[in-house]
């Protein structure tokens, strides 16, 4: 059996509520989730931390890791999705406290306001969940957001310079 068939296997019967996702002696797939998690989390803190921004590497890769611990305990322990989907609903939500220290406002020398920040935090959350994906071992889900995080992350920041005030 292929690690998917296996993936999708052991999803299957933890949705029906009849095992875990994740057994408590499989040392290799908690070893690659947990790895999933810290590259997908150090993948967009990398961006950030190029860009010069307080939430870098080292920030999005922690927050991607205690997210995919957080549901990876659940799985564990068999538990409901119910359980599984209080724990995805606490990480994010506890993970916007992060990223609202992270929004700053500012007065600007025209007396406007000016908020700054608000992609860092949303890069925040983003490393949230792909670190709930990586736990659950949704892995392709995993890497096509964190794909698509990168592209924006990148490409919108070049339209942004080149669009007109």
């Amino acid at each position: 059996m292929s690690v998917e068939q296996l993936a999708v296997a052991s999803l299957v019967l933890a949705l029906r509520g009849d095992a875990p996702v994740l057994a408590v002696d499989d040392w290799g797939a908690m070893l690659v989730r947990v790895t999933l998690a810290i590259v997908a989390g150090g993948a967009i803190g990398g961006d950030r931390e190029v860009a010069g921004k307080p939430a870098g590497l080292r920030t999005h890769m922690l927050v991607s890791l205690g997210s995919a611990l957080f549901v990876m305990a659940i799985l564990q322990m068999g538990d409901s999705t119910e359980a599984l989907s209080r724990a995805i609903q606490g990480v994010a939500a506890g993970v916007g406290f992060l990223g609202a220290g992270e929004i700053l406002q500012k007065r600007k020398e025209s007396g406007k306001w000016a908020v700054k920040g608000l992609t860092s935090a949303a890069a925040i959350w983003l490393s949230a969940a792909l670190g709930v994906l990586a736990g659950c071992g949704l892995w392709q889900l995993c890497a096509i957001g964190g794909g698509a995080a990168l592209l924006i992350l990148v490409s919108a920041k070049w339209f942004e310079r080149h669009l007109p005030n």
